[in-house]
């Protein structure tokens, strides 16, 4: 992913998503699925809103990708073509794919730490 400057300088201004002040957040609802930029949800009342990462732009339209890249303000994963993350990243473990989401956050930082090797 080629950052812009703008968005580079956004992720040097804020070391995470809690340093932004109020005025300039956006939220997710995962009730209704809107973006808002008020606190609680003002189309479905949902008190529990995550804060939206200002690099995130929530429309990616590639299907599967082969690598996935980090983002550098919330640190969450995001797809290497568009910079969305608005994405779902598996591994496959003892021969499954399971969805990293659910792992715990020590287990997540090993997958982001992992190195990747290409055999010619």
């Amino acid at each position: 992913m080629i950052w812009t400057e703008e968005q580079l300088e956004l992720a040097k201004k804020y070391k995470t998503l809690e340093d932004i002040p109020e005025e300039e957040r956006r939220y997710k609802c995962h009730t209704c699925h809107m973006i808002v930029e008020e606190s609680p949800c003002p189309n479905c009342g949902e008190t529990h809103l995550e804060i939206m990462c200002p690099l995130d732009h929530c429309g990616c339209s590639h299907d599967i990708i082969e690598k996935i890249e980090y983002c550098p303000l919330c640190g969450q994963p995001i797809c290497p073509e568009c910079g969305s993350h608005d994405v779902s990243q598996v591994s496959r473990v003892t021969g499954y794919l399971a969805d990293v989401a659910g792992w715990n956050q020590g287990k997540q930082q090993e997958l982001k730490d992992r190195s990747r090797y290409t055999v010619a």
